[in-house]
């Protein structure tokens, strides 16, 4: 199950995806029952989705070089997805930002280094 996306900016290394989380998504249930957050797996989960089939289709997932969550992710949530594939390192860069209003503010990040 993958969020709503609501606009999409590409280039041939990079790739910033408008999400929307939906509150009834199947992400939420049970993840947690007093405040419900999108889980770590799942970040990655469509990390590695929008990586192969908007960047880097003949690639797959070799190991995570780095992860930080910094803040959660909530129902409903408005956040952007950059990724930034460095080719020379196969390494896919990526971050969510959360929008609080005008502002972003970086919900997570890291470095997963993809291979053929």
């Amino acid at each position: 199950m993958r969020p709503h996306e609501m606009a999409r900016h590409q280039t041939q290394q990079q790739a910033e995806i408008v999400l929307r989380l939906d509150a009834a998504s199947f992400w939420f249930k049970g993840h947690f029952a007093v405040q419900p957050l999108l889980p770590g797996v799942t970040q990655l989960d469509w990390v590695m989705h929008y990586a192969t089939s908007l960047l880097v289709p003949d690639f797959r997932f070799h190991s995570i070089q780095s992860v930080k969550f910094q803040q959660p992710l909530l129902p409903d949530n408005i956040v952007t997805l950059t990724l930034d594939w460095q080719e020379e390192r196969q390494i896919m860069v990526f971050r969510y930002q959360r929008h609080d209003g005008e502002a972003l503010s970086t919900a997570s990040s890291g470095k997963i280094r993809l291979c053929r």
